[in-house]
């Protein structure tokens, strides 16, 4: 029986060009795989014939834009996954999902192999690998670009010696990734990291130098989801799109950015992700008012965590597994409105509510009903400061007391 490989294709020239390049290099039958992130670009229905067209005998296509966006952007948002504290892992998200419809076809079709078309620099190729190898650890995997050496000049020649059915000259001077949580933009000129992005690397947002009339949204979340804009029911996938499309009219979400691959090299890289930002910003508000002090501490640490493994590709790790349970578990009381105004390039809070609040009017008013107890404040802090008196007390007995500098007397 024939072996087959099971290989993740976009409908470009690259991954079209694989189906033939992995056939003869391995021998195996390709199956390809489309799967749609929100990724835009040709009906899914087109890339599969042309799959078929390139040589592949099996072509499986799926919409993923709902599961992508409500079991893995979701999970990012209450999470306010920020890698770096700015990138809201737009590719590193949909990866996961793609891996998943591949293993899911590997079954299907009785594939023994995964491939992709990531290279031996990215962070990718981990991400495909090591999700594949978690969800499936019998298949194996190849790369045809990093493994089987095709390059961009072979696919060419490759594609117009065969009269594949895929046009060969356009060549975009960026790496461009791109789905409904946002996109990604790298190499080309912006490898020079002095040099700035051009207005013709930017295409979910427009330029906040010059924005329209400022826009105010209502954003209503249920544990830290959101459920509806200005009152108006929405999916998560619907939240997310409304969101790109309003605040990437005021420029919201540009980010320009020089991150640590995990293959160890620093890469620049400009995303832009306006309803992950805006969106993003209005949770983390929501829980400015929700969660408690030492809850929401902790979750900082947790954030960090769980982004860099998303970033590293361990979405299917026991860690990242473990992390989602205290994250779910914070959203409990994550309910409420968040009214956002979004206006040349910023999302800015202006107003939250919320029936789970933990802030207390009473309690924070400085007028008529202050309901706090200002007389308990003196024994509070000096039980409070206690170890740092006793500490400091030491210090002055052994010589060690604090510096005051030369002006003291």
């Amino acid at each position: 029986m024939t072996e087959r490989v099971v290989l993740a294709y976009s409908g470009g020239l690259d991954t079209s060009v694989a189906i033939g390049w992995i056939a003869e290099a391995t021998g195996a039958e390709v199956v390809a795989v489309a799967v749609d992130v929100g990724q835009g670009g040709e009906d899914l229905e087109v890339i599969r014939q042309r799959a078929l067209d390139c040589g592949a005998v099996e072509a499986y296509v799926a919409d993923a834009r709902d599961e992508f966006a409500t079991e893995y952007c979701m999970p990012a948002l209450r999470a306010n996954g920020l890698y770096l504290d700015r990138y809201p892992l737009v590719s590193a998200l949909s990866r996961p999902v793609i891996v998943k419809h591949l293993v899911r076809a590997a079954r299907r079709f009785g594939a023994t192999t995964v491939a992709h078309g990531c290279t031996g620099k990215g962070n990718d190729q981990v991400r495909f690998e090591v999700a594949t190898t978690s969800l499936a650890p019998d298949l194996r995997t190849i790369a045809p670009v990093r493994d089987l050496a095709l390059t961009r000049e072979k696919a060419i020649e490759y594609a117009e010696r065969h009269a594949l059915p895929i046009a060969t000259t356009k060549h975009n001077p960026f790496s461009i990734d791109q789905n409904v949580w946002g996109r990604a933009v790298e190499t080309g000129f912006l490898e020079d990291i002095w040099n700035a992005p051009t207005k013709d690397v930017y295409h979910y947002t427009d330029d906040p130098t010059f924005p329209p009339v400022a826009d105010e949204v209502v954003v209503t979340f249920e544990q830290g989801v959101p459920v509806a804009l200005d009152g108006v029911a929405v999916t998560p996938l619907q939240a997310v799109q409304e969101m790109n499309r309003r605040a990437g009219a005021q420029g919201v979400g540009r980010i320009d950015i020089v991150e640590d691959r995990l293959v160890g090299i620093k890469s620049r890289e400009v995303y832009e992700a306006p309803g992950a930002i805006a969106l993003i910003t209005a949770h983390q508000e929501l829980e400015n008012v929700t969660l408690e002090r030492e809850q929401a501490r902790f979750k900082r640490g947790v954030e960090q965590r769980w982004s860099e493994l998303v970033y590293d590709g361990m979405w299917f790790s026991p860690l990242k597994r473990s992390l989602d349970v205290f994250v779910d578990d914070t959203q409990r009381y994550v309910s409420g409105d968040v009214r956002l105004v979004l206006h040349g390039g910023r999302a800015t809070v202006t107003g939250r509510r919320s029936e789970t609040s933990l802030y207390d009017f009473n309690l924070a008013t400085y007028d008529e009903g202050d309901s706090f107890d200002q007389s308990q404040a003196k024994g509070f802090i000096e039980i409070y400061g206690l170890t740092a008196k006793l500490a400091a007390a030491r210090d002055e007995k052994f010589g060690n007391g604090a510096d005051l500098g030369a002006g003291a007397q």
